[in-house]
């Protein structure tokens, strides 16, 4: 399908609502579907990408020239760059998310009442759920997939510099909903690049139920103020690793290093590494080190300079920023009290991990970092939905409602109440 060449705005005001249209017509037979069936679908789309690999790889690398030519940063290609490893890896993803138990229809809770009423608290689909995400192509995927297994239908409005790149993998998608005698409508990707898309998506309350954005603050920013339908947030990624006076050395090299280079592109990279003065004069330097001998630049302060000369001045806007580079902010703080009050005042409250052998301070930092994840002696790049065994995800969410942390299948259900009864009536 080619990209929609929308005329006028009463065009693509009528294109969206036909999509909404069917997007709802599909979740009703998608609600109803058995397992097997939704299983199946997931099974052979995960074939059918693994056997596309070439026409995928084709459409990405016409995405990525695209973005080189407008001089984007490495970080941003990474983002956007699928490989035949990815790829299989992505496919792999959808075989997880088959194999992981359906949350429709699971009983949450039952009890019965002193009248003799038995009550049910089940899961159910949210509906039709709109998907808005920037760059990583993998998304449509995972997002898709998820969908489809917990019974919702999906309209995925991809970045525009991944068009190419998605549109090719939601044909491995519409082949598995085909295989499996699905409604090919239960994903559909919106089939333009102009932004109005959005502004539409956004009001289509009628047809959509709930509203899933993933990319940068200007996103999360606009869904969240332009909205008419309830929002599964997932904001930036300013992740932090604290490294505590009684965190062992060689842990803290491994974690702080491979929390922040092991891929800077995605949002669980660590953005800021914290340091106990009590054990700056041990820790400090060699940590920098590591970072700075693997390409990162280090920005810090006056503390953190003086352990090495190749340290740049941090601004205070630095310790705010999610990076997505091989860039991190750094500063030494004086206990874990300072340090969780420094990821309160600049995190995002996304993912933040504590280095020590402390269990006292560990117990404090995981109970008062008000963050969807908060690790101890562990990296945060762990910050993924298939890490937790909860197969793919969307994404993270920041929120304090319905969904916190990783967004997999069961986070995309509702509940109902199911009570039965034989003939009581309310005195």
């Amino acid at each position: 399908m080619t990209a929609l060449r929308a005329t006028s705005p009463a065009d693509l005001a009528e294109t969206m609502k036909a999509i909404g249209a069917r997007a709802r017509a599909a979740a009703a037979k998608l609600k109803l579907a058995a397992t097997e069936r939704k299983n199946a679908a997931l099974r052979a789309a995960a074939q059918a990408m693994r056997d596309e690999t070439k026409a995928i790889l084709a459409a990405n690398a016409r995405d990525v020239e695209a973005v080189k030519a407008r001089g984007a940063t490495e970080a941003f290609v990474d983002r956007l760059l699928m490989t035949e490893a990815r790829i299989a890896g992505t496919a792999r993803g959808l075989d997880d998310v088959a194999a992981f138990p359906d949350p429709v229809g699971q009983v949450m809770a039952e009890w019965s009442r002193p009248n003799g009423l038995a009550i049910r608290r089940v899961r159910v689909p949210l509906g039709v759920i709109g998907i808005i995400y920037e760059s990583r192509p993998n998304v449509t995927a995972d997002a898709g997939g998820l969908c489809v297994k917990a019974g919702n239908a999906a309209i995925l409005r991809g970045g525009s510099e991944s068009f190419h790149t998605s549109r090719a993998i939601g044909a491995c998608l519409a082949q598995g909903l085909r295989e499996a005698e699905l409604p090919e409508d239960a994903i559909q990707l919106v089939p333009t690049t102009d932004r109005e898309a959005v502004g539409y998506m956004l009001t289509m309350s009628e047809h959509i139920d709930v509203i899933v954005p993933r990319g940068g603050k200007s996103l999360i920013a606009r869904v969240q103020q332009e909205s008419r339908i309830p929002v599964i947030a997932h904001l930036d990624g300013n992740c932090h690793v604290y490294v505590d006076g009684k965190a062992d050395l060689a842990m803290a090299r491994k974690v702080v290093l491979n929390a922040k280079m092991r891929r800077v592109s995605v949002c669980g990279a660590a953005e800021t590494v914290l340091f106990d003065r009590a054990s700056a004069a041990t820790h400090l330097a060699p940590i920098v080190k590591d970072l700075l001998d693997a390409g990162c630049e280090v920005r810090g302060d006056e503390a953190v300079r003086a352990a090495d000369a190749r340290v740049k001045p941090a601004t205070e806007d630095d310790y705010y920023t999610e990076f997505l580079e091989p860039i991190i902010a750094a500063k030494v703080v004086d206990g874990v009290g300072a340090a969780i009050a420094h990821v309160e005042k600049y995190g995002s409250h996304h993912t933040d991990a504590i280095v020590t052998e402390d269990a006292a301070a560990a117990e404090r930092f995981t109970r008062e970092v008000d963050s969807a994840i908060v690790l101890v002696n562990a990296s945060t790049q762990f910050a993924d939905g298939g890490e937790f065994g909860m197969g793919a995800e969307i994404g993270i969410s920041t929120g304090r409602l319905h969904a916190r942390g990783p967004v997999g299948a069961e986070q995309l259900t509702s509940m109902k109440y199911v009570v039965r009864g034989n003939g009581q009536i309310r005195p």
